[in-house]
């Protein structure tokens, strides 16, 4: 029984100095190993085997990117006002080592070191420059951290300012200068548009009125055309008739009785009017009436010699 005892506990030893000899790990991480009080070594992800008793492990560290946020701190830039800044920064930690044994607390160095170089950058600039520089300073705030943390075994992946806040009577003269500004702008707008309606008013009215003396010259031509057609058409037609006239006159041999009667028939005509007052009686009156009074002897004659 006593046997069973012994070997129980010797066995449950085993296990005790198995289990504290094992060391798991996890992913992205490392542990730091003191053998004695002395660093020994680093053990990387995963199964890794120590010895109980003699190894020790110092810290844990995390090789992942650590956000570090800051709370707001005031400074004071070049034309004494005071801001409000709002920062954070991402660091990541390359060396094991050096983050365990070259700096106590790296998380509060780099906080200490980033508030000390924000209030000197700032310090170098003035409230527009600080308002409008973030790129810059982040990149001067990266430039110094950089130099600095490079013995912590430190890396500083990025910086980025958060919000930089004036103060309240700063801030209520950028609104109004802001609301001034786009009133103005909002003006010249107006008076841009204005003016290239007018501009387009202009030029449509002269290309309106330019249209309508073409088309009026046009009209005019079309309308003296038209004119002259007619013209050409009644003096062609005159001249047609006053053509089949004489024509009709040579055919049919029409005597001077004839034309003395048909003198006599338009007579009456040229007296037609109130404005006839007086009449002028043509030299060839006395000749048609003597026409007209031999034809009418004429056709006297025939009549009596008829049977």
């Amino acid at each position: 029984m006593t046997m069973i005892i012994i070997v129980a506990l010797f066995v449950a030893v085993l296990l005790l100095i198995f289990w504290r000899s094992v060391r798991i790990v996890p992913h992205s991480m490392e542990d730091v190993v003191e053998r004695f009080g002395k660093f020994h070594r680093t053990l990387s992800s995963g199964f890794n085997v120590v010895i109980p008793g003699v190894d020790q492990v110092r810290e844990r560290i995390d090789r992942r990117v650590q956000v570090v946020s800051f709370p707001p701190q005031s400074a004071i830039t070049e034309d004494n006002l005071a801001v409000e800044v709002d920062s954070a920064v991402y660091i990541r930690v390359r060396d094991a080592y050096k983050a365990t044994y070259e700096v106590a607390n790296f998380i509060q160095a780099v906080e200490q070191l980033t508030l000390a170089t924000l209030r000197n950058v700032i310090g170098g600039m003035n409230l527009e420059g600080t308002l409008t520089s973030r790129d810059e300073i982040n990149r001067e705030l990266k430039a110094v951290l950089d130099e600095a943390t490079r013995d912590w075994g430190i890396e500083i992946s990025r910086i980025e300012l958060k919000g930089i806040e004036p103060p309240s009577s700063v801030q209520e003269a950028m609104e109004m200068q802001m609301r001034a500004d786009r009133e103005k702008r909002a003006q010249l707008l107006s008076a841009e548009g204005e003016k290239q309606s007018a501009v387009l008013r202009a030029e449509g009215e002269r290309a309106a009125a330019v249209l309508r003396a073409k088309g009026s010259a046009e009209a005019q031509m079309l309308t003296a055309k038209a004119d002259a057609d007619a013209q050409t058409l009644r003096a062609r037609g005159e001249a047609d008739a006053i053509h089949m006239v004489f024509k009709a006159l040579h055919t049919s041999r029409v005597d001077p009785d004839v034309l003395a009667y048909q003198y006599l028939q338009k007579l009456p005509e040229i007296a037609k009017g109130d404005a006839n007052k007086v009449w002028i009686v043509p030299s060839e009156m006395g000749r048609a009436l003597q026409g007209v009074g031999t034809a009418f002897d004429r056709l006297r004659d025939e009549v009596v010699r008829a049977p």
